[in-house]
């Protein structure tokens, strides 16, 4: 766990990255994974039985068997592939949402979603005449369950809530959440974008009914996702796309769509990046989550504790229940401006409203100044970081 299994540090020695909750770097072993099926072993999936193709289809498959076990998921066939978590969240939306909401309905979002989960519901919203209802905050980025459990109606037909902020780094007490809508038999849909790479996810112990995440936050490729749904959801819902893979028997008159997973899978898929989100999930088995969850919390205690000094630095977002994620303002300074003088110092931060639009209304602020850690960092990073802020209150006093 360290620099050395990522080559951008080997290209960039003077780089420090501190922007892992928009994209993390790939150790060697994924990079490797890509680059040698695309050499020496390329062929599409599922549909050749020549000998290429066949161990195509085995490799691809047991990735899907390491995201299950990953998560804990009951069964593989749980395990749709997708673009991301995009298009996870939309596939629900449109697929699952479609069944269960109608006209006069209500979805339960909270203040600090990504709008990648609350424009698909928006947009639901819109089509079917339902109404979004919001979970606030406390003053330290917490979700207010009490406020919570009153927006749990008859009228409540979905909640689709973050697992981990990308803003303001909280920890949402997901098992309480679902807990609680369960008991009034309200399904839900956890968005892991944020978690799946800090912490160990286990969705049959959480009994969310959906969970989605992307393998390029958890040091994995760009391009491929997982949705996880129950079996029980899935089985019911029409599939999200047509086309190749995904059907059973087509005639002119009428298709019969294939089982699951494949369902949902229709077209080649990208058939290289699940190998290398194969490869990812072992890099971080080998690590542990224990080792993971220990660095995250050194880096983010040391960072917080440092930042704290710095005159005129306001951190939003300060649960005691945290991941590696501070979002702060300095007064002297607009987020973007911080983030160019970082850049010159080959330090990479976030600024802006960190595709949380909404949030930033609700701590009523234009942009936030964001850093976020992976296993590569060190120490040694965020003392560069208080330097370069030191010469950020300099330029701008």
């Amino acid at each position: 766990m360290s620099k050395k299994d990522f080559p951008i540090f080997d290209k960039h020695p003077s780089l420090v990255f501190l922007d892992s909750a928009s994209t993390s770097q790939k150790p060697r072993s994924v990079i490797d994974a890509e680059l040698q099926f695309y050499n020496n072993d390329y062929a599409n999936v599922h549909r050749g039985i020549y000998q290429l193709s066949e161990n195509a289809t085995a490799v691809f498959e047991e990735t899907r068997r390491k995201a299950a076990d990953f998560i804990h998921a009951e069964y593989a066939h749980e395990i749709i592939f997708t673009k991301g978590t995009t298009e996870s969240i939309n596939l629900v939306a449109q697929c699952f949402g479609c069944l269960q909401i109608k006209s006069g309905d209500e979805i339960i979002l909270s203040a600090m979603e990504h709008h990648a989960n609350i424009i698909p519901w928006q947009q639901l919203c819109e089509r079917v005449g339902s109404t979004l209802k919001i979970i606030s905050l406390n003053k330290s980025g917490e979700l207010d369950l009490d406020a919570y459990e009153k927006l749990l109606t008859e009228k409540t037909k979905l909640v689709a809530v973050i697992h981990v902020s990308n803003v303001l780094g909280t920890i949402n007490p997901i098992k309480k959440i679902i807990a609680r809508a369960h008991a009034k038999n309200i399904p839900v849909l956890v968005d892991g974008a944020q978690a799946v790479g800090h912490l160990a996810i286990d969705v049959q112990d959480l009994d969310c009914d959906f969970y989605v995440f992307s393998a390029h936050k958890m040091y994995g490729p760009t391009g491929v996702g997982v949705l996880y749904g129950k079996t029980a959801h899935l089985d019911v819902m029409s599939p999200y796309q047509t086309g190749g893979n995904m059907i059973r028997r087509v005639t002119f008159e009428k298709t019969e769509f294939n089982v699951l997973p494949y369902k949902f899978e229709a077209g080649t898929p990208n058939i290289a990046g699940v190998i290398g989100f194969g490869a990812a999930i072992d890099y971080i088995n080998q690590i542990g989550f224990e080792k993971i969850q220990s660095h995250d919390n050194k880096l983010l205690s040391y960072a917080t504790s440092e930042l704290e000094k710095i005159s005129g630095l306001k951190i939003f977002g300060t649960s005691k229940n945290k991941s590696g994620v501070i979002s702060f303002t300095v007064d002297c300074a607009h987020a973007h401006d911080i983030a160019t003088i970082l850049d010159q110092l080959h330090i990479a931060v976030r600024a802006g409203h960190h595709c949380a639009m909404p949030l930033m209304d609700y701590l009523n602020v234009p942009a936030l100044t964001r850093v976020s850690f992976g296993i590569y960092n060190e120490l040694s990073d965020i003392d560069k970081l208080i330097l370069g802020l030191d010469k950020v209150r300099k330029i701008f006093t």
